[in-house]
């Protein structure tokens, strides 16, 4: 089960309530400001729809935020997530591109080594490429109508080695070669897997790939959900037996290992 449902809440020219003092408000304060919210005091609770409590005292800290929910608020408590309606993330920015860490609240100082991590990992360009496919993409429908092999032939693009692959130099800049070119014709197809156990840490790079991308999953009854959920969230999901020859789109067909 996740923990939280991962969003991302757009908040620009929206009011948003800080309560609290020093410089842990204030940076709630900034975090807001920085996403085009406007920090304001809880006397003006009925124009917003989030709130950051940000209060040393414990009590104070719980009267507010009991005083915040009961008008609509969703609401984020400092240093105590088992009063929060959402938890804050540690976030990586790439232009528009947004990596959120979180740990619901178990790990604040994890959150962020993480993040400091990846930061190592994704290149500044990936901005850049997100920009280029965004301006792109009308073209993109006009070349690619069918919204299932749209969707192959940006997943061909974007995969390891692809024209656009997203760690490789220069992408940002392939955009309208990519388009112009034949590399994006890409049909669907079946990949088979028998998997070792249903331990996700046992995938292979190969399957784990093949299911990020694939249109349909079928899968027999033993097959765990733990590997499943590895799926595009949009994958349709066929049971065992099944008859694939009808299927359209990239299949990847699990078994387990008996």
């Amino acid at each position: 089960m996740l923990h939280s449902l991962p969003l991302f809440h757009r908040i620009s020219g929206v009011r948003v309530v800080v309560v609290g003092s020093g410089e842990m408000a204030e940076a709630k304060a900034r975090l807001v400001e920085r996403a085009g919210g406007i920090p304001c005091g809880e006397t003006e609770a009925h124009h917003a729809r989030l709130a950051f409590v940000a209060l040393e005292d414990p009590r104070a800290a719980e009267a507010a935020a009991l005083r915040l929910k009961r008008a609509g608020l969703l609401v984020n408590v400092a240093d105590r997530p088992e009063l929060c309606d959402f938890t804050l993330p540690s976030v990586l920015e790439r232009g528009p591109v947004l990596v959120a860490v979180s740990t619901g609240g178990a790990s604040a100082g994890l959150a962020k080594h993480l993040r400091l991590r990846l930061e190592r990992l994704l290149p500044e360009g990936l901005g850049r490429l997100a920009e280029g496919l965004a301006a792109a993409r009308e073209k993109i429908r006009a070349r690619f109508p069918d919204g299932d092999k749209r969707r192959r032939a940006i997943d061909a693009a974007l995969q390891e080695g692809g024209a656009l692959d997203p760690f490789a130099a220069g992408s940002a800049d392939r955009v309208d070669a990519w388009l112009s070119g034949n590399e994006g014709e890409v049909d669907g197809g079946t990949l088979e897997f028998t998997l070792s156990s249903n331990d996700p840490d046992d995938l292979t790079l190969r399957q784990a790939r093949a299911l990020g991308t694939a249109d349909v999953v079928v899968h027999d009854e033993s097959v765990a959900e733990a590997i499943l959920i590895r799926a595009r969230a949009d994958a349709q999901r066929v049971a065992l037996p099944a008859d694939t020859s009808a299927m359209e789109g990239k299949i990847v067909v699990l078994k387990l290992e008996s």
